[in-house]
């Protein structure tokens, strides 16, 4: 199956929650429904099953991974001792176009895979062109001086941005400190419906 490339807040309306970076959203206003002809049908009141596919899709679709590469997510994280549904969210979040979005090097997920694809982007001083790279702790991450002279970059990393605490930023050089721990990681995701719905 190819990535989702169409309208980004169709994806908003369909999983009932913020997809994208806009300023303003169909969410925003009252009485917005799932897209399509049958729309409003979409609002009632979802069995179980329902509810841990929507999760699980929604999840995903925050990540931009596709299904085969989630399902592998969920089947590393199964064999790793202790709590199953951190160490998916532990996986998804220490994703190198994830790790990028984190650090303020770019407003969206779509655009910090963009540059990794590209290879504008530095691991330990390799350029690293696998958006799915998983960054390991004490890894440093930054960008190709060509890339580094983008007006639009440049202008990026002059602004403040909130970074999570297990990242360290000094100028364009980003550090992982050390893996997330839950309460840093998007409290908008139930990862127990994503593990009750690969447990079935």
């Amino acid at each position: 199956m190819a990535r989702y490339t169409g309208p980004k807040h169709r994806l908003c309306r369909r999983e009932g929650v913020r997809m994208c970076n806009a300023a303003k959203c169909p969410l925003d206003k009252k009485g917005s429904q799932a897209p399509g002809q049958h729309g409003k049908k979409m609002n009632r009141r979802l069995s179980d099953y329902g509810k841990q596919l929507r999760e699980k899709q929604k999840t995903k679709r925050m990540f931009g991974v596709m299904e085969r590469q989630f399902h592998k997510y969920y089947n590393d994280a199964a064999r790793f001792p202790g709590n199953t549904g951190v160490r998916l969210l532990q996986l998804l979040e220490t994703r190198l176009d994830n790790v990028i979005y984190r650090s303020g090097f770019i407003s969206t997920r779509p655009a910090a895979r963009q540059l990794v694809n590209h290879g504008h982007i530095l691991v330990d001083g390799k350029k690293v062109s696998i958006p799915s790279y998983q960054v390991r702790s004490g890894q440093t991450i930054t960008l190709t001086p060509k890339t580094l002279s983008n007006e639009q970059i440049k202008t990026r990393l002059e602004e403040k941005v909130a970074l999570p605490a297990w990242l360290k930023r000094k100028a364009a050089v980003v550090k992982m400190d050390r893996l997330p721990t839950r309460e840093e990681i998007d409290s908008g995701i139930n990862e127990q419906l994503i593990i009750e719905f690969y447990s079935r």
